[in-house]
C-alpha cells in the first residue's frame, strides 16, 4: 500500500493477572526480559524496538498512571494518547481516532515481547484498503493485525474490553504465514517472561 500507514500499541490494560502472582506494584510492561535478540529490555521497550522504522504514524494508548511507558514510547517517536479506560475496545478506538487520515493500521499488543521484527513487516506489507491482514502459525491467528481504512468506522466504535475480533466475520482476511511463535506469546503471568517454543 502506497498511503502510510501507521502503528497503534496497545498499553493500557492493568495486567491483573500478572500483577496477582507477582505483586500489586508490578507492572509488566515494565519488567525485564530477554528479547529474541539477546538483549534484556522491559516488556514494552521489546515491543517498541520491534516496530518497522518505516512506520513514521506511530501512536501508544495507555493510562496517565505509566509515565515511565509514556517515557518510552516518546523515545521511539511515540505519539502518546491517554485513555482513562482499561479496555481494549477502548484503547483500539482511541488509538485510531488519533491518525484517522491514515491508509491503514497495524495494531500491537503492549505485552507482547517476543514477536519478530520480519513479522510486523510481513503483516503490514500485506494490509489492503479492505482487508485485515493477520499472522498465522499452525492455524492460528496472532498479532500485530493489519486493518485498511475501510474498517474505520468499525474500529472507532470499538468499546470496552471487546477487541477489533468481531470485524473479521465480514471481513476480507489476508492470512499472513509465519514462522514466529511470538505473534501467540503474550506476558500475562512473570513465567511468561521467559521466551521458549
Amino acid at each position: 500500500m502506497s498511503e502510510p500507514v501507521g502503528v497503534i500499541v496497545l498499553a493500557a490494560g492493568q495486567g491483573s493477572r500478572f500483577r496477582q502472582i507477582a505483586g500489586a506494584d508490578r507492572d509488566k510492561l515494565l519488567a525485564d526480559c530477554t528479547g529474541r535478540d539477546g538483549s534484556v529490555r522491559s516488556v514494552i521497550e521489546q515491543v517498541l524496538v520491534s516496530v518497522p522504522a518505516g512506520l513514521t504514524k506511530r501512536v501508544l494508548v495507555t493510562t496517565e498512571d505509566r509515565p515511565q511507558v509514556m517515557r518510552m514510547a516518546q523515545a521511539y517517536g511515540f505519539e502518546v494518547v491517554l485513555i482513562e479506560s482499561t479496555g481494549m475496545g477502548d484503547s483500539i478506538a482511541a488509538g485510531v481516532a488519533a491518525c484517522p487520515e491514515l491508509a491503514g493500521w497495524l495494531i500491537a499488543l503492549g505485552d507482547m515481547p517476543f514477536i519478530l521484527p520480519s513479522t510486523f513487516e510481513k503483516v503490514l506489507a500485506a494490509v489492503t484498503e479492505d482487508g485485515i491482514s493477520v499472522p498465522v502459525i499452525g492455524g492460528e491467528y496472532g498479532h500485530p493485525v493489519g486493518f485498511g481504512r475501510a474498517f474505520a468506522c468499525g474500529l472507532t466504535a470499538l468499546s470496552g474490553d471487546r477487541g477489533a475480533k468481531p470485524l473479521f466475520a465480514s471481513a476480507k482476511v489476508l492470512e499472513v504465514p509465519v514462522d514466529d511463535h511470538g505473534v501467540l506469546w503474550d506476558v500475562d503471568t512473570p513465567e511468561r517472561l521467559t521466551f521458549t517454543v
